[in-house]
């Protein structure tokens, strides 16, 4: 498994994905949990999209 997530899209990915969990937290919506997503995507800075879609960033 290559990287194909650069620095920007990383931090920007582990933001989204903490804000959706701590809404979730919170009383949001149940759908607010895919904020997991993001979150390991940015972690392991490799997302499954980009590589059938041949995007590196």
């Amino acid at each position: 498994m290559t990287k194909n997530i650069g620095v920007i899209d990383r931090g920007t990915r582990a933001a989204i994905g903490i804000a959706l969990i701590a809404w979730a937290l919170l009383g949001g919506p149940a759908w607010a949990w895919f904020g997991l997503l993001p979150l390991l995507t940015a972690g392991f800075s490799f997302c499954p999209a980009y590589s059938l879609l041949r995007i590196h960033t």
